[in-house]
């Protein structure tokens, strides 16, 4: 690959690094270093936490389940996020901000501490385990997708492990520096290179393919391709039905982001609560294109692959960008420049998304575990060290989870359905429900995180109606746990209900 790619991702990562180093001036508490001082603005609050939740998913995982399997899967997956941002902004975005503000909550498991007054600190342990548990292999997933994406581009010379380990070391710089500002800030700007990445793909794409018709005719000779009611079998050549309940639990996807940390923390931080509706706007139609042409550039990079432009193994799919990148780079210096612009993208999908949740779960164990659990006194400058070390301790532990390559979708699924079925429940009745009490709130999160284990391992390969997302079943059941076992339990104490009541008012006051 070009020395001018090699620079151009150089000069990237560096100022993603510098990023770090500015704002490590100007983070002087725990409120600044885990929440930012509650200053983000509107603009930066939606960008950064749509860049933070696409990850990798969206420039490897997306196109490649579009490229080997045609657009149904790939769809119905987006229609489902698509769908699950906007409601998680209508929603949750404002109340969250409000209650956590009202009740001085500066992480999720705090949140839920705090929330059910002072008998709260069992859900403080329960969902910093849980974050701790999910965010691993979340954050090895972005780890694995450096790792491949850099293997692929020296052809071999850097190895797997070794890409990994450079990129990890790097995302965990910025953000141990920098904290969430840095990680805000950094999101903020990799939106935009993620963005400049798929317009630039699919541009020279349909070139390499042979012009918009030919891309429509291979989309065309495949057997259910542009199908949304069957998917392409790459590896027979037919088609495989995809049935209402196999569709109803794509859409599924949308009810992760009901319980994602890095997500609800940028609610949280927002500085005014009212320009929430135009973060939700923006942030609507920053998804709703990106991942429409992500699966685009998965249906261009098919008849790019037929027509023999690019070799590439179907079980390689998501390697698609990656390989037209360096297709774009052959022809001269500013090609390689290009290139190199379109690497750092994907970089920054990665890096976007790791970096939120290395910051989360650092939180998780010195604010909530170390802090509220056992009552570790410690001075602010104290607190910082301690959540700086975690970073870097939870980042070996990634490093070591994805040592192994594996598929990024895969990984990035089963993570966002641990958190979407622990935390999404216990967040929407939490924020609605005033019934809801302490004992409700933890049997969900325990219901929902088990099933999600439990589907996906031992039911699911049962075949059939059951072979279905996991986040779908253990969502609903972390619903009834909540209701049933709240209802069989004593109502929530009078200080608490009072909160829930003034929370209320306020909403009501700002509506």
């Amino acid at each position: 690959m070009s020395t001018f790619t090699w620079i151009t991702i150089a000069v990237y990562l560096g100022s993603m690094v510098a990023v770090g180093i500015y704002f490590s001036k100007k983070t002087k508490s725990t409120s600044d270093y885990f929440l930012g001082g509650r200053k983000l603005g509107p603009i930066v609050t939606a960008m950064s936490s749509e860049a933070s939740d696409m990850s990798s998913w969206l420039l490897l995982g997306l196109p490649g389940v579009a490229l080997a399997g045609g657009i149904c899967e790939a769809s119905w997956t987006a229609i489902g996020l698509a769908i699950g941002t906007y409601l998680n902004f209508l929603f949750v975005a404002k109340r969250i901000r409000v209650y956590s503000d009202k009740i001085d909550a500066v992480t999720i498991p705090e949140f839920f501490s705090k929330r059910f007054g002072k008998e709260g600190k069992l859900l403080s342990v329960a969902s910093a385990i849980v974050i701790i548990v999910f965010f691993i292999p979340y954050t090895a997933s972005g780890f694995n997708a450096c790792g491949t994406l850099f293997n692929s581009l020296s052809g071999g010379s850097i190895s797997y492990f070794t890409a990994m380990i450079i990129s990890a070391a790097v995302i965990v710089t910025y953000t141990v520096l920098g904290g969430f500002m840095a990680v805000s800030k950094t999101d903020f700007v990799q939106s935009a290179v993620m963005t400049v990445a798929l317009i630039v793909v699919v541009g020279f794409g349909v070139s390499y393919a042979g012009g918009w018709n030919a891309v429509v005719e291979n989309a065309q000779s495949l057997p259910s391709f542009t199908s949304l009611v069957s998917s392409y079998d790459y590896t027979t050549g037919g088609s495989t039905e995809y049935g209402f309940l196999t569709i109803l639990s794509t859409l599924a996807w949308g009810l992760g982001y009901f319980g994602m940390p890095h997500i609800l923390l940028r609610f949280m931080a927002i500085k005014d609560s009212a320009k929430l509706k135009l973060s939700r706007r923006i942030a609507t139609v920053w998804v709703v294109i990106s991942m429409g042409v992500a699966i685009l550039i998965g249906v261009i990079g098919s008849a790019v692959v037929n027509n023999g432009t690019i070799a590439l193994d179907m079980a390689d799919s998501q390697r698609i960008i990656i390989e037209i990148a360096k297709k774009i780079g052959e022809s001269g210096a500013l090609f390689a420049i290009l290139t190199g612009l379109i690497i750092s993208g994907i970089l920054a999908s990665t890096m976007s998304t790791s970096d939120s949740q290395l910051l989360a779960a650092s939180s998780s164990i010195s604010n909530d575990i170390l802090g509220d659990v056992f009552g570790l006194k410690k001075s602010q400058k104290t607190s910082m060290l301690i959540s700086r070390i975690t970073i870097v301790v939870i980042a070996v532990i990634a490093v070591f989870w994805a040592r192994n390559e594996g598929s990024v979708f895969t990984i990035v699924s089963f993570a966002w359905a641990g958190f979407g079925a622990a935390f999404g429940p216990v967040v929407l009745f939490s924020l609605f429900w005033k019934r809801t009490t302490k004992w409700g709130a933890f049997a969900g999160m325990v219901t929902g995180g088990a099933m999600v284990f439990i589907w996906k391992y031992l039911i699911a390969k049962l075949g059939g109606v059951f072979a279905i997302y996991e986040l779908l079943p253990a969502f609903v059941l972390a619903c009834v746990a909540i209701v049933v076992v709240s209802l069989l339990t004593e109502k929530p104490d009078e200080s608490v209900e009072a909160t829930f009541d003034e929370v209320n008012a306020e909403m009501k006051a700002k509506a």
